[in-house]
């Protein structure tokens, strides 16, 4: 099918938009770490489900050795450091302006296809790079004291977006480059993106649960099996973020280029205006509106890169 690639990565977008604002409440809510460590137990039963329905077996083909250790280290970046910055940026600035960072990821996406694929990057790419950055500035500089530009938001939490988006690029060719290991008659094709995310969510659930442990112990995590609430949100961030979200990310980057596929997920900061409005009366200004756009708008420049 043709675009079939594209068209999955504009609904991957849709579902981000959906786990952006649920993980926002169920950040504040319940905590980062404890949030995700029932985000990782929950996608790892969605996906023993799916595989025991569709295959037969709980448990899906890992494929190679290398395989699984680009997998592992694509969940370590992409999930445990990743995810945990994205949630914690959630908190401090809202998941709107923490979505508007997320264009950086094709950045990072491209950067890291460009070292390790070889992908080339055209004159294009560094203008898009540019814009992007651009479009992001309009959204969070302001006017300071004395005609200065300053900062609108605390500098702790534009920090932990960056390092989200740096992780999710670098995270999204990591993928690539495991799923390239896989062989294709192992199991159909569309089921490859699903078990690689099995073993994403295995570096998840591990690398969260070690940090939860450390910083405040599993008493947070029994009180949530308690809170409806919090559980109904982990359970719907779930199901649009690390089981279908996720597992669709890798399927897209099966159909086109990982540039490709960033960018068109990255339309998550425009789709997320009006709900984050709706839901956390999330201020809207010209200023975050524009550069929301031209942010978007540099990223899909890479389609002429």
């Amino acid at each position: 099918m043709t675009y079939f690639g594209e068209l999955i990565s504009i609904g991957v977008a849709f579902s981000w938009t959906a786990t952006a604002l649920l993980s926002e409440f169920g950040s504040k809510r319940l905590g980062n770490l404890t949030l995700n460590v029932l985000r990782m137990a929950l996608a790892l039963l969605f996906s023993v489900v799916l595989f025991w329905v569709v295959a037969g077996s709980p448990f899906p083909s890992v494929g190679s050795l290398e395989a699984c250790g680009w997998m592992l280290l694509s969940g370590l970046v992409g999930y445990v450091i990743g995810d945990f910055c994205l949630f914690q940026c959630y908190i401090i600035i809202g998941s709107h302006y923490g979505q508007l960072f997320m264009t950086l990821a094709p950045l990072a996406a491209a950067l890291m296809a460009w070292i390790t694929l070889g992908q080339q990057m055209a004159p294009m790419s560094i203008v898009a790079m540019l814009i992007t950055l651009i479009g992001i500035s309009i959204s969070v500089l302001g006017r300071g004291e004395h005609h200065r530009v300053s900062l609108k938001l605390p500098l702790n939490g534009v920090l932990f977006a960056i390092g989200a988006a740096l992780c999710q690029g670098i995270g999204l060719v990591l993928s690539k480059i495991g799923m390239d290991h896989y062989e294709s008659d192992a199991m159909p094709d569309w089921l490859i993106p699903f078990s690689a995310n099995f073993l994403r969510c295995i570096a998840g659930i591990i690398g969260f649960s070690f940090l939860l442990y450390v910083r405040e112990g599993f008493k947070p995590l029994r009180n949530t099996l308690h809170d409806r609430k919090g559980l109904t949100a982990a359970t719907a961030t779930t199901i649009f973020g690390p089981f279908m979200g996720v597992g669709f990310s890798l399927m897209a980057v099966q159909y086109t280029s990982a540039g490709i596929a960033s960018t068109l997920m990255a339309l998550t900061p425009i789709i997320i205006i009006l709900p984050s409005y709706w839901l956390f009366h999330q201020k809207i200004t010209w200023r975050s509106v524009l550069g929301s756009v031209i942010s978007v708008l540099g990223v899909s420049l890479f389609f002429l890169g």
